[in-house]
């Protein structure tokens, strides 16, 4: 099919609540996307952060093709060897001592909130049920992860929400201690905010966050479903700043390209869960953790960590060297390769995300002056060069 069956087709049958933009890519490599029609595109999205290892990366199709042609799905009935390798692997990389899989990060931040209430109502009472998040956050599309997510524009269609959420200001840690009541459990957060504009905090505020809830006896949950595997230039962002949470969420990245989700946590927090409080029909099967897991390895055997933390400074210079000469950028801010690029006040993101896929590039438009900038972590100065050098002209039009 071409494009303009394909948008017709997608128009007419899927629910409205997408609006892609006007382009349908039908292969992948590396860094690289080609649609209907047979135009290379170079890719700083990633599947919005997911894509890492790169589009089809030959040890995650291998794999995928190996188990595909074994065996795809038992359910959790049954005893699942790759899950029980994949869970090993990230207890060895990561605080965990214990791993729960899901489909998707939304799947793994509900199971991190049932975890902590759970734990809550044996270690702290009843009572104990509240979880404070922070304004800008997004946690997920399900009910209870929209309820988390600390943006109104996600929440206001669908009240009434579950209740057992504050929001406090990110980076501010007299509002968080201020928060903190008599019926708080836990402290969800994202390391850097994520949907919320890529928000980097202060160097003493996740410290700061995880002495508090030492202090009072809550967890702290890190969501780092776009910050996890590497992409800040660690293996996982909570590494920034020499801390380690109680629970954390997984899921982007995680599978190469391949739909998984995870909650880990510490021994004495995982097991407060039983058999029955919690399941996921096709969470962890056969099929999606091969392709975690060799994900993983190709992550490892790559130095594909390193390579985010380079070429995410490279990256990050190039922007601030060719667009700050254009009087069109306010800043660039982030860590390894996941950045935001901060346009003055004049120049619309929006236009900019058009111009550079009309140009062979895919951007982001985050917000009304933000561009996101994530691309596979496998990606070369080259490629950074060629995408700053298409921003930098897409830039320009739309300033003038």
């Amino acid at each position: 099919m071409q494009t303009p069956q394909i948008i017709t087709l997608t128009e007419q049958y899927l629910m409205p609540v997408y609006k892609p933009l006007p382009v349908a890519f039908v292969r992948g490599q590396g860094c690289r996307l080609w649609d209907a029609e047979g135009k290379e595109y170079l890719d700083f999205v990633a599947g919005i952060a997911v894509v890492g290892v790169g589009h089809c990366h030959p040890r995650v199709v291998a794999a995928i093709t190996e188990q595909a042609g074994q065996l795809m799905h038992t359910s959790n009935l049954y005893y699942i060897p790759p899950q029980a390798q994949l869970a090993q692997r990230l207890a060895e990389l990561s605080f965990a001592d214990r791993c729960f899989f899901a489909n998707s990060g939304a799947e793994a931040n509900e199971a991190a909130i049932k975890l902590a209430r759970k734990w809550a109502g044996i270690n702290l009472g009843e009572d104990h049920k509240d979880i404070i998040t922070a304004e800008q956050s997004f946690h997920g599309r399900t009910l209870a992860t929209v309820a988390a997510t600390g943006q109104e524009k996600y929440r206001k269609p669908f009240h009434p929400l579950p209740p057992g959420f504050k929001f406090v200001p990110f980076n501010d840690l007299p509002a968080l201690d201020e928060a903190i009541g008599d019926q708080t459990c836990a402290v969800m957060l994202e390391p850097i905010q994520g949907e919320g504009g890529i928000n980097v905090p202060d160097d003493d505020y996740l410290p700061g966050v995880r002495q508090l809830c030492d202090e009072r006896g809550l967890l702290l949950i890190l969501d780092e479903i776009q910050t996890g595997l590497g992409r800040t230039g660690r293996w996982f962002g909570y590494q920034h700043w020499d801390i380690e949470p109680d629970i954390m969420t997984l899921a982007k990245s995680l599978g190469g390209g391949f739909p998984i989700g995870a909650c880990l946590a510490r021994e004495e927090v995982a097991t407060a869960f039983e058999p029955g409080n919690h399941a996921s029909t096709f969470g962890g099967n056969h099929l999606a953790c091969a392709a975690a897991l060799a994900a993983l390895e190709v992550i490892e055997s790559e130095s594909l960590v390193e390579n985010a933390a380079r070429m995410g400074t490279v990256l990050a210079e190039m922007v601030d060297d060719q667009l700050g000469k254009t009087g069109a950028l306010d800043h660039v801010r982030g860590k390894g390769l996941l950045r935001a690029v901060q346009l003055a006040e004049t120049v619309s993101a929006k236009e900019v995300q058009q111009h550079c896929l009309e140009s062979g590039l895919v951007v982001n438009a985050l917000a009304e002056h933000t561009i996101r900038l994530a691309p596979p972590l496998v990606v070369s100065e080259e490629e950074c060069q060629q995408a700053v050098n298409i921003l930098t002209e897409a830039v320009g039009k739309s300033s003038s």
